[in-house]
């Protein structure tokens, strides 16, 4: 019986397919691949992977309907891997719904992280948590019921707002959250002033968890784009 996870590469490039594929079998993974937005359809609909790695620039239409079509009846997540790198193709990709967006030329190392950090959001999802539970990321533990946060057993004094902020990103951890989305989440608007006030909030959210400088600390900002919740 095979236990990997079986991940589908939909890229074009023969090159750029043929590397993924290298990478992601040395590390565990099973891959199946596709070169187009309707064979990527096909292989998913066939297959049903654990995770997708999607190329925007396909031959046959643009990846943002590939993201469509999935998104329609299910979950998968979603890691694009494009060369396009404007902060409006990555928003809007992860409005639609995709998980995260890797920027080519990628790090071997970095994709293979995104994969693993997207796959253990799964896991996390499949074992049903809810909001009377607790969130645990190594140091890190969310009390939802109490709603109270704390790292090495230690309470973080959080503002209400500031836990909100915390608590929507760990429901969604791995997944990168753009601006608009955690906006209109917190405080169900969005407009120039709201992005600034998120900022503040993000910035007192991360000193309290302990972030300096090259140490992310369990947020993780993707500039011009949003933020992910991940391990430290």
């Amino acid at each position: 019986m095979n236990n990997k996870y079986k991940i589908l590469v939909v890229e074009d490039e023969n090159n750029i397919r043929n590397i993924i594929t290298a990478l992601l079998e040395a590390n565990g993974f099973q891959a199946i691949t596709a070169e187009s937005c309707a064979g990527g359809i096909l292989m998913f609909n066939s297959h049903r992977p654990d995770l997708i790695i999607l190329d925007l620039g396909l031959p046959d239409s643009d990846g943002i309907e590939f993201i469509r079509e999935v998104r329609k009846e299910s979950s998968f997540p979603i890691i694009v891997l494009s060369a396009r790198s404007d902060e409006k193709d990555k928003v809007d990709a992860l409005e639609l719904g995709a998980n995260d967006y890797v920027t080519k030329p990628f790090g071997s190392a970095e994709l293979i992280a995104r994969i693993r950090s997207a796959l253990r959001n799964v896991r996390r999802i499949g074992n049903s948590l809810n909001p009377s539970e607790k969130f645990v990321l190594d140091r890190l533990t969310i009390d939802y019921d109490s709603r109270r946060v704390f790292l090495d057993n230690s309470e973080i004094k959080l503002t209400q707002t500031e836990y909100n902020i915390v608590a929507l990103l760990s429901e969604h951890c791995g997944k990168v959250m753009t601006y608009s989305a955690i906006i209109s989440a917190i405080w169900g608007y969005n407009d120039y002033g709201s992005k600034k006030k998120l900022q503040v909030n993000m910035a007192n959210i991360r000193k309290k968890l302990g972030a300096t400088p090259g140490n992310d600390c369990y947020i993780i900002n993707e500039l011009g784009v949003g933020y992910r919740m991940d391990t430290a």
